[in-house]
């Protein structure tokens, strides 16, 4: 019985290191899909980084990265940029998977 309780345990573990590594990963692409944003609309990089701030709080609202868009549409839309949300998508998936990368090499 100890050799299934251990495996309950390892699995378990697993799971809670996938979760924290995923968790990580996801404000890892906020900051960086902050900070691309926050260039586009000519911001310096003390308000750059304040900026990626904002939208790593932002992903904080719902699993996946619609809270995200929902955020910044209206700061795109002000600044009157031509970013399509199809463009916002292709970003979130490239800096998703760079930041994957990272939080792996970190790790």
């Amino acid at each position: 019985m100890a050799g299934f309780d251990d495996r309950e345990s390892a699995f378990e573990n697993k799971f809670a290191l996938d979760e924290a590594l995923m968790f990580k990963a996801e404000a890892r692409c906020c900051k960086l899909f902050g900070l691309w944003l926050a260039e586009k609309m000519g911001f310096g990089e003390e308000e750059a980084n304040a900026y990626a701030g904002t939208v790593i709080a932002a992903n904080l609202e719902e699993a996946g990265f619609d809270d995200v868009k929902r955020a910044v549409m209206p700061d795109i839309e002000n600044k009157g940029l031509e970013i399509t949300e199809a463009e916002i998508d292709q970003k979130l998936v490239e800096f998703f998977a760079l930041a994957q990368q990272q939080v792996k090499e970190e790790g």
